[in-house]
């Protein structure tokens, strides 16, 4: 077994696609109209025919307070690896992005965290 799709809850797909391209660096692997929804998609760069991530509306009734729930303990709702996480955090905040949690180092992992701009904390790590 192994992990083919896991999903961030977006409140605007194309704005989460902006971001998780042009900032992130991912890259958009499926485009599918559902109505006024889409199955969307995006990969690694490194890995085009690994795990993708979709970037599902949040338009459950549930969505939105377990996101708000997350964000207000501070609690990431997914992490990527990173090669550097200290180079990835001055790349990405040089972008505009906004970190909670500038890298910390804890017990042999390093992990920053910051908003995706689209209602969901995100941690960056290595390990």
């Amino acid at each position: 077994m192994k992990i083919y799709v896991t999903s961030v809850l977006v409140d605007d797909q194309e704005k989460a696609l902006q971001f998780y391209t042009n900032v992130l660096g991912f890259v958009k692997k499926n485009d599918i109209p559902l109505g006024e929804a889409r199955w969307l998609t995006v990969v690694s760069p490194e890995n085009a025919g690994g795990p993708e991530l979709l970037l599902e509306p949040d338009s459950h009734p549930a969505a939105g307070p377990f996101k708000e729930a997350l964000a207000a303990d501070g609690i990431p709702v997914t992490s990527f690896a990173v090669e550097d996480v200290d180079a990835e955090f001055q790349r990405l905040r040089d972008l505009g992005v906004q970190f909670t949690q500038e890298p910390l180092e804890m017990g042999g992992v390093t992990t920053a965290i910051f908003d995706d701009t689209c209602g969901n904390l995100i941690q960056i790590a290595k390990v």
